[in-house]
This record gives C-alpha cells, sequence and structure tokens, in this order.
C-alpha cells in the first residue's frame, strides 16, 4: 500500500510547481504585451517589476509614506511600470485595457490614503519616479519639470539657476510634483503669488487613448481641469511648465534648535521615518472667539495625540474666482485647518484608537468650519468623506464627495471628464466619474 503521505506530498509539490509555472506563463504574457507596445530602447522589460523580481517589494514600498498601507493585508499590484521613456506609459496604458487591470500612478507616495498606490481591484501601478528631468529658464522665467521630480529638486535647480527666483508650492522637499500641482499646490509664497496651479502656463500629458497632448493640442478645458481637478483622473501628467517669480524681499527662518546652536548643524539633515498616520482637512471662513478656541485647545489636551495645523489664506488667493481652476477655496476662507494624527505602534488597536482621535476633533470643530458644503482640501486626500462604487461611479455618487473638493466647479469636470474619458479608465476611489460610461453600464 502506498504511503498517503509521500502522495500527499506528490501532490502539493505538482500543485505548486503548477503556479509557478502559471505565475511565469502570466508574466511573460504581461511583458510580450507591454513589448508590443513600447520602443525597444530602452526595453520596458527593464523597469518592470513582478512580486517574483527581488527589488520588487523595494520599489513598491520606497514611496509608501503611510505605514498603514505596508501591511500584509494590503493588497498588492500585480506590476509596476517605472517608466523612462513615454512609449512605456502608453504601453501600460494599452495592455491595462486589454486586461482589464485598473492604473494607479504614483509622484512622490504622498496620497494620504494611499489611493495612488492601494485598490481593492486588480491593478498596476505607474510609478514616475524615473522622470524627473528640470529645466530651467532664466530668459522667459520658466520651467519644465516631469512629474516624477520632488519640490526639494524643483527649488534646488531654480536655485542654481538664481538666487532670487522661487515658485510657490509646498514646503515637505519629498514631495512629487506630479500630484502637488494637480491638486492646488501651496506653500509660503501663497498669499503673494497664488497656488501652484495658478503658475503653471502648460503641460504635457499622455491621455486615455495613449496621445501625447500640450495645452494647445489638449484644449483649454482639459488643461483647466488637470489644474486642480486632480490629474489621475484625465490622464497622466509627463511634465509641467511653470512660470517662476523673483519674491526675496525678507526672509524669516526659525528652527526649533537652542540659541547659539551652530549653522553647521542645518546641513546634518535626516531624513523622517515614516509613521502610521491619518489626516483630514476643513476650512474656517469666519473668526473663532478666544472662548471657542481655548475649547478646541482644551479637547485637543484631552485627546492628546491629534494636531492641528492652521494656514492663513487672502491675499492673492482672495482675487482669483472660484471658478478660474478646479481648486475652489479662494475669497471668504480665513484659514485652512489640517488634522493629523500619528503613531508608531503596531496592531489595529494602535490604528482604531488613532483614527477615533482624529474623528472625534473633526466632529468637535463641526460649528467653526465652513457649511454646505463642509469644504476639503484635495491634496489632503480624505476616504471619510465619501468614494466612488469599485468600477463605476454615479454622478449622484461622487458629488458627496466631490462637491467639498470642488464645490460648483464638479459639474465642469464631469464634462471634461465625459468627453476625454468617456470609458472612465482613469478611475479610483475618487476620480471624477464619466457619465458617458456611467449611462453605458445602466444601460446593459
Amino acid at each position: 500500500m502506498r504511503n498517503p503521505v509521500s502522495i500527499l506530498s506528490v501532490v502539493v509539490f505538482l500543485l505548486c510547481n503548477s503556479m509557478a509555472n502559471s505565475d511565469v506563463l502570466e508574466e511573460s504574457s504581461i511583458l510580450q504585451c507591454l513589448s508590443n507596445h513600447s520602443v525597444t530602447s530602452p526595453p520596458i522589460s527593464s523597469v518592470t517589476y513582478f512580486p517574483t523580481n527581488p527589488s520588487y517589494t523595494s520599489i513598491l514600498q520606497s514611496y509608501i509614506r503611510n505605514l498603514r498601507f505596508t501591511s500584509d493585508t494590503t493588497p498588492k499590484p500585480l506590476f509596476i511600470v517605472v517608466p523612462s521613456h513615454v512609449s512605456h506609459i502608453q504601453a501600460s496604458i494599452i495592455c491595462c485595457k486589454i486586461h482589464g487591470w485598473e492604473m494607479r500612478i504614483r509622484s512622490g507616495g504622498h496620497d494620504y490614503d494611499g489611493l495612488s498606490y492601494v485598490s481593492a481591484a486588480p491593478f498596476m501601478i505607474l510609478d514616475t519616479f524615473n522622470l524627473r528631468f528640470i529645466s530651467v529658464d532664466m530668459e522667459d522665467e520658466s520651467a519644465w519639470v516631469q512629474s516624477g521630480a520632488t519640490l526639494g529638486e524643483l527649488f534646488y535647480r531654480i536655485a542654481e539657476k538664481s538666487k532670487t527666483h522661487g515658485f510657490p508650492a509646498g514646503v515637505c522637499p519629498t514631495v512629487g510634483v506630479g500630484g502637488h500641482f494637480s491638486g492646488g499646490g501651496y506653500g509660503n509664497m501663497m498669499r503673494k503669488h497664488g497656488l501652484s496651479t495658478d503658475n503653471i502656463v502648460d503641460a504635457q500629458l499622455v491621455d486615455a487613448n495613449g496621445r501625447i497632448l500640450d495645452r494647445e493640442s489638449m484644449g483649454e478645458d482639459l488643461f483647466w481641469a488637470i489644474r486642480g481637478g486632480g490629474g489621475a483622473s484625465f490622464g497622466v501628467i509627463l511634465s509641467w511648465k511653470i512660470n517662476e517669480m523673483s519674491w526675496i524681499e525678507s526672509v524669516l527662518f526659525w528652527s526649533n534648535y537652542p540659541k547659539g546652536t551652530s549653522l553647521e548643524v542645518l546641513l546634518n539633515r535626516q531624513p523622517q521615518p515614516e509613521k502610521y498616520l491619518k489626516k483630514k482637512s476643513d476650512y474656517v471662513q469666519e473668526p473663532i472667539s478666544k472662548k471657542d478656541l481655548e475649547g478646541i485647545w482644551k479637547k485637543m489636551i484631552e485627546l492628546r495625540r491629534p494636531a492641528l495645523t492652521l494656514n492663513p489664506y487672502g491675499g492673492k488667493m482672495s482675487e482669483i474666482s472660484e471658478s478660474e481652476t478646479p481648486f475652489p477655496h479662494r475669497v471668504g476662507n480665513i484659514y485652512k485647518i489640517q488634522y493629523s494624527v500619528t503613531w508608531k505602534e503596531d496592531g489595529p488597536e494602535a490604528a482604531d484608537r488613532s483614527l477615533d482621535q482624529i474623528a472625534r476633533i473633526y466632529d468637535y470643530m463641526t460649528p467653526y468650519v465652513s457649511k454646505s458644503p463642509r469644504s476639503s482640501y484635495l491634496n489632503y486626500r480624505d476616504v471619510d468623506i465619501g468614494i466612488n462604487e469599485i468600477g463605476n461611479a454615479s454622478y449622484s455618487e461622487a458629488k458627496v464627495w466631490a462637491s467639498k473638493y470642488f464645490k460648483g466647479n464638479f459639474d465642469r469636470l464631469v464634462q471634461v471628464k465625459s468627453m476625454v474619458d468617456p470609458g472612465n479608465f482613469f478611475r479610483y476611489e475618487q476620480s471624477i466619474p464619466s457619465l458617458t460610461f456611467w449611462k453605458s453600464t445602466m444601460a446593459e
């Protein structure tokens, strides 16, 4: 009589071997599709990473800024493409369409709720970190910057050419310009020069049909939409052309070092370790009384962990109309609030406790912030305010969250989306819906 343990071992071996062969065949099929639709040099195979590749995990995790999305249970991409040539992007779009995969576009990885690198549906990641060329032209005070470049790299390249020029954008040097600019982009120059998106004069993107478009060929509607409406709803941003401006009239710099500390200490910068985090946002349109501010302070002491950051508006921000770009939070807003909670402890209990704390301070602030809608900032991505149905989204469903980000500009964004991406290829939990696609699915 044959040993049943031996038979079971053989069966398990055959199953494992079959699954391994299946994975190899699937990878081969994917690479064949990608190669068929891209240039031969540089080959797309050299910038494509599957789970079987030793570099897959490091490539995936290198731009995950929120440890909440590094767990074993977090959905992982089928593969990752880090394009070094535009044809790699075009091929990725074509093959995702053929196989029905979602594409997540990552530029720096600072999406607070991980929507640029996580999906419940089968997906791949297009990570733009190889596309980081910056060309600064001081004659016309402009620059072209590719979408994978970071704000720190942009500021550095401008400073190489001029000590008196800058660009209004964020203060975090590792933020990627691809998403930052397309969601608004604010920083310390905001009250004088507006947002990043207010100072963009041209752009290049790849649309759902694989076409390379600039401002002239894409038209003013699409150019309007990607400057504050979230570029990932409409295409893959290749690069931005921005206006620089002379800005140094006075400088105030502070750092939390004791008085008398040597300036050399500022050169010894260490990267901040990644943390578990959750963030939310609000806009304040009426002054909060001293008594109420004291109440807010007491609530923060009670909760201990949440932090509030207030960013003043006014100035140039109040001179630009709500409809000039999709970013509508202009005149009438005194300041924006960013709610933050971070933690280092692993496990669901620590996460639940921290998420509960930020939810409680957010609820406590309800009487003091904007209403109808209670507005939010797109670049402080917050899925708590609503998400689309997986694979499709109705206008009414998306309006729940989109009205908070875009207010009255949502309708125009939907019109542009329905025109340039009627099949809703570029989709995620908070992407602009295509009415054309939604109506076609409802008719089936």
